[in-house]
């Protein structure tokens, strides 16, 4: 039943370009500190980061989600998947999406960043790659509504397992999320890239975009969710502490994710204060969900100290199955949600983020929560599903352990300091910085430290892989049955509404059209604000 070559397909080449991201990322921070001389064309680093920033916000975590999803989706509803034909015509969609987006990347023809920046274009095969990659992604959020409405219909009136309802939600969010995006690209940038046209409406640009920008960091945490609540209590021999509550974050999630883009075009001239205040309050609710999961959790793992006979009401923390990695993970990565959640706060301040707005300070906010809070849990996801789809038992606890406190430790090392240098003004996606001002000696040590930590996330990054590669030479074993996490008080019913998701689809989208409509409509009437494009890699 359970299709594993699939959820394998998916796991690999998220992780093979995982490897190669972090690679360059690494590159990127050695080159521009002033342990290296400066290559002299700083072209090469912008390419680097167009290709680290595509993977790591486009290829990366869709894979991750699409391979989760699908295994959710035979494992908890019990049933074949179905359009598994349809599952591998996305993936490969995806495949070529990255290879024809990666190609003019390494020819030096699409340094405009995953962010596009127009009126900055580039060739428009790159354009395409990436329109292929939403596609193929698309068709797994259509696949996961159909087998989560398929199960409903052949069991009226049960409960929808908690992992599908989640991930349905996620592929909803994603499916929505993308179409900004995706009208900036076919309706603005493509024509210009292809000739039809040699000016665009740069702020409109950025209007869209923002649809997608901040709304897909919850997309990238969906699945880091969905192994807080489904494997964390079960791996840590816990129970969850409530199921209702974990259906409620996700609806939340849902609703609140969307309408709260153009918090990061607060310097923005061509879009009103009023918007900018709107969506800073809306992203101020998005730490509701978030706040519900830390204590749910945080419940959740007492649960499992208290059966494991922790007591006091300190002495259960002592209790938790520390070598566990599932623990080990989730612990971490509460720490690195803590501290980028507390910067996050000042980005979405309409007053404070002009303190920081496009310094380092942005770039350590969302590694801290994407690479470090996020990422760290794929990881967990990974070590969890692999002997069910490797028949081979993990027996390499203690490398699994280490390559994880590495990869904390690393996140740190790198983002900390970025901080630091962002509250000193440094701007981010500079290909150089000059060391000879006056703040030059501490900007050079953020720098220097930022590299240290990459090189930490290197090794880690090969420590994970390596523990993937010898389970899969490993002996085979028998591998007990799959489950996910039982709730204390498992729900024999639910609510009609936090057992679908039309409700909360509905929400959605009428907050981003109460939230986005008038901007866009505003800016695509002023004709004025069309601006001649910019083409990067030669003139056209």
């Amino acid at each position: 039943m359970f299709n594993k070559r699939l959820v394998l397909a998916h796991f690999w080449l998220a992780f093979i370009a995982f490897g190669a991201a972090i690679l360059l990322g690494e590159w990127q921070m050695f080159i521009r500190s002033p342990l290296h001389g400066w290559l002299r064309n700083a072209d090469l680093y912008y390419r680097s980061v167009t290709a680290h920033g595509t993977v790591m916000g486009y290829v990366f975590p869709t894979l991750v989600a699409m391979g989760f999803g699908y295994a959710v989706s035979e494992l908890s509803l019990g049933r074949s998947l179905i359009g598994p034909r349809w599952a591998w015509a996305g993936f490969i969609l995806i495949v070529i999406g990255s290879v024809v987006a990666s190609v003019p990347i390494a020819m030096g023809l699409d340094s405009v960043l995953y962010t596009f920046y127009p009126p900055m274009i580039g060739h428009a095969s790159y354009y395409l790659g990436v329109v292929l990659v939403v596609v193929g992604s698309w068709i797994w959020v259509a696949l996961m509504g159909v087998n989560m409405y398929a199960w409903k219909k052949a069991n009226p009136g049960k409960p929808v397992p908690l992992p599908m309802f989640a991930t349905v939600a996620g592929a909803f969010l994603w499916g929505w999320t993308a179409v900004g995006a995706a009208a900036e690209l076919l309706f603005q940038i493509l024509p210009v890239a292809l000739g039809f046209s040699s000016t665009i409406n740069a702020g409109l640009a950025r209007v869209l975009f923002s649809w997608t920008l901040h709304a897909i960091v919850y997309f990238w945490l969906m699945p880091a969710y969905i192994a807080f609540y489904t494997i964390v209590p079960r791996a840590i021999g816990g129970r969850l502490y409530s199921d209702t509550m974990g259906r409620v974050a996700f609806v939340l999630f849902l609703v609140f994710s969307m309408p709260i883009g153009i918090h990061h075009l607060f310097a923005d001239p061509q879009v009103g204060s009023g918007f900018k205040f709107l969506h800073s309050v809306f992203t101020a609710m998005v730490s509701v969900p978030t706040l519900l999961t830390v204590f749910t959790i945080c419940a959740s793992v007492e649960i499992a100290s208290r059966l494991r006979g922790g007591k006091g009401a300190f002495g259960w923390v002592k209790a938790l199955p520390w070598g566990n990695p599932q623990m080990l993970a989730l612990a971490l990565s509460f720490v690195m949600l803590g501290f980028g959640g507390a910067g996050g706060l000042i980005n979405m301040s309409y007053q404070l983020n002009s303190t920081i707005h496009n310094t380092q300070w942005v770039t350590a906010h969302f590694h801290l929560i994407f690479a470090g809070a996020i990422v760290i849990m794929y990881f967990a996801i990974a070590y969890d599903l692999w002997p069910q789809l490797t028949g081979r038992a993990m027996t390499d606890l203690r490398l699994i352990r280490t390559q994880l406190w590495l990869w904390f430790i690393g996140m740190i090392v790198l983002t900390f300091p970025w901080h630091y240098a962002g509250l000193l003004g440094v701007p981010r996606r500079m290909a150089y910085y000059d060391y000879s001002g006056p703040n030059g000696h501490t900007e050079a040590i953020t720098v220097i430290m930022s590299v240290v930590g990459g090189a930490i996330l290197v090794i880690s990054a090969a420590l994970f892989i390596t523990v993937l590669v010898r389970n899969h030479r490993g002996r085979t074993a028998d591998v007990a049955p799959y489950t996910f996490s039982r709730a204390i008080h498992e729900p024999k019913s639910v609510h009609w509404a936090l057992n679908g998701l039309g409700l909360w689809v509905g929400l959605m989208i009428a907050l981003t059209v109460t939230n986005y409509a008038f901007p866009i409509w505003q800016l695509i009437k002023l004709h004025e604000a069309q601006v001649p494009a910019v083409y990067v890699g030669g003139d056209r």
